[in-house]
């Protein structure tokens, strides 16, 4: 997969807790006409083996709300946010055929749907063709997949610039993959070349995968680097035993609360920062994933910029979305309910550079 970076603003949905609206529909395109736009302006990015991954349509933004459409290697995707209520069987059979008939390499559909009563359509019914693709690559890296084990796909496509850098900077270095749900991030940095990775999520199926993926790119599995557990606990565990990483990633939930602690991207951000910051060694990185939709770009860089105050934290790199998953500039028709500047979408990535009291 192509990779590419954008200054639009837009959102992904699945990750900011947003949801399409068909209230706005008024003054948009035709579907079709829509979809045919975000289809061309993503022509260049298609990989000839066709196993990467891609998004082809962000409905939010791009003329058609309760829709998003994705590739993953040569399943199509289709993630739909209406009301039940409002048919959407009216229209998704109208946009499998287009992409069918327009990307006839493709050799699966699934379609989830998100506001679904049923567990089984939120997490994706099968609509066209065999099962859908187990694994995609990205940048010469795999990655496991299992498209219908939650409600999202199981791998995030807004932080293929992240893995990127992780890829150019990591080598070496000791990294903890914090909130690592299926372990994109820190497999990236295992292709890296990195000491060591720590994979940590409180899910035991989801970190499955970050195992499966290592075994796709023929590295071994260290039990050891697999923490299952809650974040909070853990992170002071880590702090008294002196463990130290010189990169740690954070990519929390929009909300989350446990007996343990409650994350809160819109209102506790830098309390999250802050328990993370004794686990980075000094002069490390600490890379920090907000995805909340309502909250401003200015006011999270601000946040950033508080906490920095004393010297012992800098903002050091912002990283964008790439443009598949934001819109064009020339196929966005709105715009996501808070500014994302200086980022350039909801999802505000930031490697924050660590230093420690002497």
């Amino acid at each position: 997969m192509k990779s590419s970076t954008s200054t639009g603003a837009s959102t992904t949905g699945p990750r900011d807790g947003s949801e399409g609206k068909s209230k706005d529909r008024v003054g948009y395109p035709s579907l079709i006409d829509s979809l045919a736009k975000a289809l061309h302006a993503r022509e260049s990015l298609f990989d000839p083996g066709h196993d990467g991954a891609l998004r082809l349509f962000n409905g939010f933004y791009e003329g058609w709300p309760e829709l998003v459409v994705d590739i993953y290697g040569r399943t199509l995707l289709l993630s739909t946010y209406a009301e039940p209520s409002s048919s959407p069987s009216l229209w998704l059979p109208q946009v499998q055929a287009y992409f069918l008939e327009t990307l006839p390499w493709l050799k699966t559909a699934l379609v989830k749907a998100r506001k679904a009563k049923s567990p089984e359509e939120r997490r994706g019914m099968i609509t066209f063709g065999g099962p859908p693709d187990r694994q995609i690559q990205e940048f010469n890296v795999s990655y496991a997949l299992d498209l219908t084990m939650n409600q999202d796909a199981s791998f995030y496509l807004d932080t293929r610039q992240l893995r990127a850098w992780i890829l150019d900077n990591l080598a070496g270095k000791s990294v903890l993959n914090a909130f690592a749900y299926t372990g994109s991030l820190g497999v990236a940095a295992r292709a890296a070349g990195v000491s060591r990775v720590v994979f940590l999520d409180h899910n035991r199926r989801f970190l499955q995968l970050a195992r499966d993926s290592l075994r796709l790119n023929g590295f071994t599995v260290d039990e050891r680097d697999f923490i299952v557990a809650d974040f909070f606990p853990a992170a002071s565990r880590m702090r008294r035993a002196g463990e130290r990483f010189d990169c740690v990633i954070l990519d929390p939930p929009f909300y989350s609360t446990t007996g343990k602690g409650t994350v809160d991207l819109l209102k506790r951000n830098q309390a999250l920062i802050n328990k993370a910051r004794p686990l980075v060694n000094d002069g490390g990185k600490l890379v920090a994933i907000n995805n909340a939709l309502f909250l401003e770009g200015s006011a999270y860089h601000e946040s950033l910029q508080a906490i920095s105050s004393e010297g012992y934290l800098s903002i050091e790199e912002l990283i964008p979305v790439p443009e598949d998953v934001t819109g064009f500039p020339h196929t966005i028709v709105r715009r996501p309910p808070a500014d994302s500047s200086p980022f350039n979408h909801p999802t505000k990535i930031a490697v924050l550079q660590i230093r420690h009291k002497k």
